[in-house]
């Protein structure tokens, strides 16, 4: 059976990262998507909140599921005999830090290949943390998030988008 893991913090959950996930799904008998913890980046969301709303987003995807990772991904993969670890590569900035992560994560796995999905060109653009921004003064993100993500993207804001 060929399993693989999404990894990334996902803050909040976009339609390029659901592209991915769909994508990946079809590809792999099983898909976990990890909420990863970033203390580099501030979050809006909580990781648990994270899981829920991709839970919702992928409920009708059954060789899906999400979980929480705490700690090294190399860790949690090697612990759980992924057969992939997929990364996203949405342009050349991408590329050039995914790269070196990839090549030292070779070092880390077991027996794990890393994975390149090219995003969607419609999604090439597309960050949480564009959405973050964007939101945070007032603008409308409604074409990059699913309508209940917005809603709990206003909640958290206490703004009208």
């Amino acid at each position: 059976m060929k399993s693989a893991i999404f990894a990334g913090s996902f803050d909040p959950v976009h339609l390029g990262h659901m592209d991915i996930i769909r994508r990946a799904a079809f590809v792999f008998d099983e898909l976990t998507v990890a909420v990863t913890i970033n203390p580099a980046k501030h979050a809006l969301f909580s990781p648990e909140e994270r899981v829920g709303m991709i839970s919702e987003l992928i409920a009708d995807i059954p060789n899906v599921k999400v979980v929480r990772i705490d700690g090294l991904r190399a860790d949690y993969i090697n612990k759980h005999n992924f057969t992939a670890d997929v990364r996203s590569l949405r342009n050349t900035a991408d590329f050039n830090y995914e790269m070196p992560v990839a090549q030292g994560s070779a070092y880390l796995y077991n027996n794990t290949q890393t994975v390149f999905f090219f995003t969607d060109p419609k999604y090439s653009f597309l960050s949480s943390t564009m959405i973050k921004e964007v939101a945070g003064l007032g603008g409308d993100v409604s074409k990059w998030v699913t309508p209940n993500v917005l809603d709990k993207i206003k909640e958290k804001l206490n703004t009208k988008l």
